[in-house]
């Protein structure tokens, strides 16, 4: 963390990361308000909240998701509006979404103050699908005055195609609001970093921008956490990765570099792409 200015033709990106109480919306109004603030008072103007912070993560019954459930004009985006408008900053947070059809595992996107977009995670994790309905609607691109930003959450990431639905649109930025599961220590070499963090690190180095992924931390219903926020620059350098606690990190991101994606005098990782040879990556071909 730091609190020096940032440079010129920086965004201070933060991710905050917390321990929401399952099934306790009010309290996690309070942590985000604590959140937030402390981010903004660094220098942060876009700041990231967890996935489901609205409502904590491992339910057990479709009932219990719903009633942890809230509308976009309910109490908790209407609070994360006054964050984002007190403090003239982008907000991007997970929250149990009530709606038709639903309920969803969504995020928002604030800006100073208004509602911009929400987005409903479209690939569900594992016991997510017994609660959730995915969502069928594109990453989301947001104009705003730090620049071009876009949307997913957590599985999301792991669909190569789905991430490079926003690198091709021009994205500068994807917030991604997580919440990943601890994996066995049998599964997790001595001194590797996470696989999931890894898989950041590439979705932004071969899609040449910058990915925000803001992870939770505690212990629900006997779940542990990576606690593995991060910020990752275009060539998939980490520019900012959290403690395994609760903590709020921060990084300067020069976000017009993500519109450059020459990776070499003579090469263009979106120029050089070759779509006719990978379209069975879409549709893949029907095997007897």
């Amino acid at each position: 963390m730091t609190d020096a200015l940032p440079q010129a033709g920086t965004v201070v990106v933060a991710c905050c990361q917390l321990a929401p109480v399952l099934a306790d919306p009010a309290a996690n109004r309070e942590l985000a308000a604590g959140a937030v603030a402390q981010a903004a008072a660094s220098g942060a103007s876009v700041i990231l909240l967890p996935e489901l912070l609205s409502s904590g993560y491992v339910f057990e019954s479709p009932a219990e998701a719903q009633a942890s459930a809230e509308a976009t004009d309910g109490e908790t985006i209407t609070l994360w509006q006054r964050l984002s408008a007190e403090h003239h900053a982008v907000i991007v947070g997970g929250f149990c979404e009530k709606a038709d059809g639903g309920p969803y595992n969504s995020a928002a996107l604030i800006d100073h103050g208004e509602l911009r977009c929400v987005y409903r995670k479209a690939h569900l994790w594992d016991a997510e699908r017994l609660w959730f309905t995915p969502g069928d609607a594109a990453p989301p691109l947001v104009p705003t005055e730090v620049g071009l930003l876009s949307v997913m959450i957590c599985y999301d990431l792991e669909f190569p195609e789905w991430v490079r639905l926003p690198a091709l649109a021009g994205a500068q930025l994807l917030c991604a609001p997580v919440n990943w599961p601890a994996a066995p220590a049998s599964r997790h070499p001595d001194g590797e970093r996470a696989a999931e963090v890894i898989r950041v690190q590439a979705d932004a180095g071969v899609n040449r921008m910058f990915i925000a992924a803001c992870d939770r931390t505690g212990t629900e219903r006997g779940v542990d956490w990576v606690a593995g926020s991060i910020v990752v620059d275009p060539d998939g350098w980490l520019l900012a990765e959290a403690p395994h606690a609760e903590a709020t990190i921060l990084a300067e991101c020069r976000l017009v570099d993500a519109l450059d994606k020459r990776v070499a005098a003579l090469s263009d990782i979106h120029a050089d792409r070759r779509p006719e040879l990978y379209r069975q990556v879409a549709s893949p071909a029907q095997t007897s």
